[in-house]
């Protein structure tokens, strides 16, 4: 059976890996992002639908929801590193200004959409966020955004595992090959990420997706609660 499955900021890096990847299985694919003319071109190369939604604007998030009368999979991946406010900002009001852009989009996003849909959610549906290995050390507002995610998702599986919906975090760390960075990825830094690692290279965005599809799938509908880390070993648990 074809399933629905709603990516937030679909249109780039880990959502478009993400989108790509159920595409490729036939899914009914939905992406988002903020800009209608990103959406659309990405929508058309990939094959799928787009939505253009700003994931922490109620409104926008409502007028999507209400395009669905079910849902299968809901992926959050809409999220990253929010412009820096201008230098001319005084310091305390920067300061806010960067804690509250991290929250609204690293955290208030996901919670909102989830929100807006979950009632079309149904038993086997599953819900995947994108966290970071920013929430574990380093990540000053936006690790402290994902660590809140992770923590809201423990909830979240609380409250809706009953009705067979699963809910789980990917916690990513190092991702070559997106713009996450902004363009001031150094080699330096990169080799220091990679040297973080047991099997020495960074992660791909397949290394998400694949995850993602796999948390997604009836083999994992056991799995939910948790945040699963893909590092490849820069961050381990026991």
């Amino acid at each position: 059976m074809t399933r629905t499955v709603l990516i937030t900021g679909g249109t780039s890096g880990i959502g478009r890996a993400i989108a790509t990847r159920f595409a490729a299985d036939q899914e009914k694919v939905f992406i988002t992002g903020r800009h209608a003319d990103t959406v659309e071109q990405a929508a058309k190369q990939l094959g799928v639908h787009g939505v253009a939604c700003d994931a922490t604007d109620p409104g926008q998030v409502a007028a999507l929801a209400a395009r669905f009368s079910e849902l299968d999979v809901l992926v959050n991946a809409a999220g990253g590193l929010p412009q820096s406010a201008p230098g001319d900002v005084p310091a305390l009001e920067a300061v806010l200004a960067q804690w509250h852009a991290n929250l609204a989009e690293n955290l208030l996003g996901a919670v909102l959409t989830t929100a807006s849909v979950q009632d079309k959610l149904t038993s086997g549906s599953s819900i995947i966020s994108i966290g970071s290995i920013g929430a574990e050390r380093r990540g000053g507002s936006y690790g402290a955004a994902k660590a809140a995610l992770a923590a809201w998702n423990a909830s979240l599986s609380g409250e809706l595992g009953p009705r067979g919906i699963t809910s789980n975090v990917i916690s990513a760390g190092y991702i070559a090959g997106t713009n996450f960075f902004r363009g001031q990825m150094t080699d330096e830094r990169h080799n220091s990420l990679v040297e973080e690692t047991h099997n020495k290279r960074p992660g791909t965005v397949e290394d998400i997706a694949e995850t993602a599809y796999f948390l997604a799938s009836p083999g994992a509908q056991h799995i939910t609660g948790q945040t699963i880390h893909v590092n490849g070993g820069a961050f381990t648990t026991r």
